[in-house]
């Protein structure tokens, strides 16, 4: 649980506060936490209980949200993969039974209603979505629940993480940028950054200025390679090299590569810090 100075990453309001935090934070009620499942394909983490609010992070099929409170279609809670708290669309959520088998390994895939190609389609699911094998395999589509049947190479058994973080993010070329984005459909700088780390089994925050905070190993520029991070204020790109840096950025409204000294010439400013992760 995080400290309670971070409105971020701490469940907690005026009126009502997750009840692992009594005697941490004042509240008018407190209430034990309802682990709920994500059952959409990717679900919004709003700022407020409205489709017009800001989404702030997301949620990938199959990771946990735990709730406190549920109103109005909206549930108010705290991501469990890295923390953030909102508001979620109570319909994208579904009870939170059995344990995750696999992640989606591919950049997406999709779930067929029958272990065959021409079966109708759910999803897509997204890098580092966590599915349920039922421990039937068939024509190479490993049954996954209520997810449908996923092609097997498409997924990788929970605790087998990919080697090259840099790669992950190389795989996001051209993706939209989309603010509180972090899945391969539209993400945004620190969610590319995460979800490379996470496909290689690194825990990551959320936002950039949280990273900045989590990764204290500096890094000298002459001696920056793959897979280290730049950081701006409020921005953050991957080494692909010691000269190339990949970033999800509003100025392209993109993912792309490109020098590190053409991305300090368009941003007006020189790095705040160099991390190796």
């Amino acid at each position: 649980m995080s400290a309670p100075s971070e409105p971020r990453t701490t469940l907690a309001r005026p009126d009502l506060a997750d009840s692992r935090l009594q005697g941490l934070v004042r509240a008018g009620a407190f209430a034990p936490p309802r682990p709920m499942r994500c059952r959409a394909p990717v679900a919004a983490v709003r700022r407020g209980p409205d489709l017009r609010t800001v989404q702030e992070d997301q949620l990938l099929y199959g990771e946990l949200f735990d709730v406190i409170e549920e109103q109005g279609g909206w549930s108010w809670g705290q991501a469990r993969r890295d923390g953030y708290v909102g508001f979620v669309a109570s319909d994208a959520l579904g009870a939170a039974a059995g344990l995750p088998t696999h992640r989606v390994r591919a950049l997406r895939t999709y779930g067929f209603e029958r272990p065959d190609k021409k079966a109708p389609l759910r999803g897509p699911y997204g890098l580092n979505a966590l599915v349920a094998g039922a421990g039937r395999v068939q024509d190479g589509f490993l049954d996954a629940g209520e997810a449908g049947w996923i092609f097997q190479a498409h997924l990788a058994p929970i605790g087998l993480f990919e080697a090259d973080a840099a790669a992950v993010a190389e795989r996001h070329l051209g993706a939209p940028y989309v603010w509180g984005g972090r899945d391969s459909q539209g993400l945004d700088c620190s969610g590319l950054a995460q979800q490379a780390l996470l496909a290689c089994g690194r825990a990551c925050p959320r936002d950039a200025d949280q990273q900045l905070a989590f990764f204290r190993r500096p890094v000298a520029r002459a001696e920056l390679g793959r897979g280290d991070l730049v950081f701006w204020a409020n921005h953050v790109g991957m080494m692909l090299d010691g000269e190339r840096m990949i970033h999800a950025t509003d100025r392209y409204m993109a993912v792309v590569v490109e020098r590190l000294q053409d991305a300090i010439s368009e941003i007006g400013a020189e790095p705040v810090a160099l991390r190796r992760p």
